[in-house]
């Protein structure tokens, strides 16, 4: 079964534009895009907290999604 996050995701990933906005987000500011992909969630109505994200992007095998990550737990 697909939660919420891996759903979203899926949705985002598909989305050039999106994704493309995040990304530029996330490479000033990562906790500002987490804040941004629950924001588009809640305006999909796919409720995610900030730690499933984590938790479902964790999983991902990509290395700029893992650099990110520790960027968002503060690091780097």
């Amino acid at each position: 079964m697909t939660n919420n996050a891996e759903r979203l995701y899926q949705i985002i990933d598909k989305d050039h534009e999106k994704k493309q906005s995040l990304f530029r987000v996330a490479l000033n500011d990562p906790k500002s895009a987490l804040k941004k992909i629950c924001q588009i969630g809640d305006e999909l109505n796919i409720k995610v907290t900030e730690e499933e994200v984590i938790q479902h992007l964790s999983t991902l095998d990509d290395e700029l999604t893992k650099f990110w990550l520790v960027k968002v737990r503060g690091g780097l």
